[in-house]
């Protein structure tokens, strides 16, 4: 008896073992397909395949599939059940700065790329790679997650997109500013540092993997230090380094007292001005699009039968949908795989400082992130018996950086070849990270 109830554990462990290893397997079989497509020496496939696959994940199969998997599960009822996905985003971002910023002190990078640290640190990919992993993890018939396990997992992970985003395009967009004393030195070689034009075929891959046509987004105050020239200004600073546009909009000197009396305070004008220099307007991307009406649709009865169901009127285009949706994961693996062909640029980051992040991103984050779903797991804010619900938010502590810091590091002419140094290095150990919280994953979610 004893033989046999050891034998039926030893069984159990291998099962969840496999269970947890095999999906990661897949992903990174797909990888090493588009890696050696890639391939400089080879080049089976131009790099201006992969640039325009990226394009069709980004604006055709990743909203396709969000509003198919999303759309069919969302109800007014899961709406509000599902509040915690956000604020796990927003938890797990706050703690990711804090490592960062503890990183920035203990391994003392160069002092103009103390802000990109904490950045990489703090900003995991909560999109594309969550809905590859699991999408893997439910292609097996013996997932422990049940038969809608890919259904909900896409939904999960879809309705944290919209807090990353905003985040992105607010936060992340000011925080990487050109340092303003640096600046002087950024701007003399502004024309030898920042790589290939945007119509380069040469361009990196890195730079557009999550925002095609990021080039066309640059504007005049994109790759200057806007903030800090704008709110210097109140500090004392000469009128030089205010924006060009500053004097224009001032009151002038001769007006008369009534008049000035009436202007704007200059702080609430200097905050006025950096609301409408940040791309908050490229929010509504195809994905975001797709999000917002998958949640419009899922919450309406009327219109979610409308599309939803067997007799459904639009069942039609939803099924259209759905095989198109179908691509999307082996898409990103390719092009994941022919951004890691590329190889890591020249970076003066430091090793010391890239393996403080790595390590902080990849091996601590995830351990904090465990004691933190088991709290709110004690606290009952979690959704009780679904596991996947649970899975998803572990998974949000455990994801390299996103590739999308890439591209705004691009966008802003701010340490782009030590972000995509990062981001390459980041990808290649996750490879380790993931299979091992996986499965640590899958063995603690029973008790959670």
């Amino acid at each position: 008896m004893s033989t046999m109830l050891l034998h039926g554990e030893m069984k159990s462990h291998n099962e969840n073992l496999l269970t947890a290893v095999i999906p990661l397997m897949k992903l990174l079989s797909l990888t090493v397909i588009g890696l050696v497509l890639a391939h400089p020496k080879r080049q089976i496939l131009p790099r201006a395949t992969f640039k325009l696959l990226s394009k069709l994940v980004f604006a055709l199969f990743l909203p396709c599939l969000i509003f198919t998997k999303l759309g069919q599960t969302m109800t007014f009822e899961n709406f509000i059940l599902w509040w915690f996905i956000p604020v796990n985003v927003l938890i797990s971002t706050i703690i990711g700065c804090i490592l960062g910023y503890l990183v920035a002190i203990v391994c003392r990078p160069p002092p103009q790329f103390f802000r990109l640290t904490i950045i990489m640190t703090g900003f995991g990919n909560t999109g594309n790679l969550l809905i590859a992993i699991v999408g893997s993890v439910c292609h097996s018939q013996n997932n422990p997650f049940g038969a809608n396990c890919k259904g909900n997992g896409v939904a999960y992970v879809s309705f944290a997109q919209w807090v990353s985003v905003i985040l992105v395009y607010t936060l992340v967009y000011h925080m990487m500013e050109p340092p303003m004393e640096y600046y002087e030195v950024v701007e003399e070689g502004v024309g030898n540092n920042e790589g290939p034009s945007g119509s380069d075929i040469s361009r990196p891959l890195l730079i557009e993997a999550e925002w095609p046509g990021i080039e066309d987004k640059e504007t005049e105050h994109s790759k200057t230090p806007f903030i800090a020239r704008t709110f210097n200004s109140i500090l004392g600073a000469s009128q030089t380094t205010l924006p060009a546009f500053d004097s224009t909009t001032d009151v002038g000197g001769n007006s008369p007292m009534s008049i000035r009396c009436l202007a704007e305070p200059k702080m609430v004008r200097r905050i006025r001005i950096v609301a409408e220099q940040t791309p908050i307007r490229h929010i509504l991307q195809p994905p975001t699009i797709a999000s917002l009406l998958a949640i419009i649709v899922g919450i309406v009865p009327q219109l979610k039968d409308f599309f939803f169901g067997y007799d459904a009127p639009l069942s039609f285009l939803t099924d259209s949908l759905e095989i198109l949706a179908g691509a999307m994961v082996p898409s990103v693996m390719l092009v994941l795989g022919g951004m890691l062909a590329e190889g890591p640029n020249d970076s003066k980051l430091g090793i010391k400082t890239t393996i403080g992040i790595s390590v902080a991103r990849l091996l601590l984050l995830p351990l904090l992130g465990i004691g933190i779903i088991v709290l709110a797991g004690k606290l009952n804010i979690l959704v009780h018996d679904d596991q996947m619900f649970k899975f998803v938010l572990l998974l949000q502590y455990t994801t390299p950086s996103a590739i999308l810091l890439g591209a705004i590091a691009s966008l802003r002419g701010y340490a782009v070849c030590e972000a995509s140094a990062l981001l390459f290095w980041q990808h290649i150990f996750a490879i380790f990270s993931l299979t091992m919280y996986i499965i640590i994953y899958f063995r603690l979610l029973p008790y959670i």
